[in-house]
């Protein structure tokens, strides 16, 4: 599970690099210009970091999964081997469907206007600026989406019901607790995760600012709250935590 968590750490931190520094850069300088090769570099890297949170967030789900509901075999399942080349195949799978992804993007021409109105470039605002080439990529969308949102997402919620199911049949109350308190921190943040981010790319746009608003808190809200949540997890950070507070109580 840490080996997990160390792997979305650094997809966090991967996300706002691909994002905040150019943001940065536009208000300091008030340069709002993005050259075309600076705005595909870009969507590669963020397909690609999509991809592993996505794929990333299921084998958590999975690893939640053997734990609970088959602990007798979950270090034959899980074992250290089989976790590096599960890491090594999200990695990979991401980075070479980015490339696909961003080889069938570049067909797309410019027609109505270079503007996009986001602080990053994604495809949901480069596809406003374009008039050919679009229903392909729209349709290839779908499929990226289905395959990378959807499927790891209804996985997902498949093993949490099973969780759930056999943390029910527990008799003790406190083992049940302890179950649940497993379960928490990856619920949370994948519900923060995903219900921002399918808010954002499946409901119509109404407004450009509210587009941004629900980008800023996929791409940077959520990769900075998600140590804090697990964090929470571990009993010496809340007993760190809770002396800090007591100690500032008293003063």
């Amino acid at each position: 599970m840490y080996l997990f968590i160390c792997n979305l750490s650094i997809v966090d931190i991967f996300y706002t690099s691909v994002t905040i520094p150019k943001l940065l850069h536009m208000l300091l300088s008030g340069n709002h210009f993005v050259s075309f090769s600076q705005c595909y570099t870009q969507l590669y890297f963020f397909v690609t970091l999509i991809n592993t949170e996505d794929i990333l967030f299921f084998i958590m789900a999975y690893d939640r999964y053997v734990a609970i509901c088959l602990p007798l075999h979950y270090h034959r399942i899980l074992s250290r081997k089989n976790c590096i080349l599960i890491i090594i195949g999200i990695w990979t799978i991401s980075f070479l469907n980015s490339l696909l992804y961003v080889t069938s993007v570049l067909d797309m021409s410019s027609c109505h206007s270079n503007l996009i109105h986001q602080f990053f470039c994604d495809i949901k605002s480069l596809t406003k600026t374009t008039c050919t080439g679009t229903e392909i990529v729209l349709i290839i969308t779908g499929v990226e989406i289905l395959l990378f949102v959807f499927l790891p997402l209804m996985c997902t919620i498949i093993s949490y019901f099973t969780i759930f199911f056999v943390i029910l049949k527990i008799k003790s109350r406190e083992n049940r607790s302890k179950a649940f308190s497993t379960c928490s921190s990856h619920i949370t943040v994948i519900s923060i995760y995903y219900g921002t981010s399918l808010i954002d790319y499946m409901i119509p746009s109404y407004s450009d600012v509210l587009d941004v608003a629900f980008a800023v808190v996929y791409t940077t809200i959520t990769p900075v709250i998600n140590p804090i949540i697990y964090s929470l997890q571990n009993a010496n950070i809340k007993t760190a935590l809770l002396g800090v507070i007591k100690g500032r109580h008293f003063l």
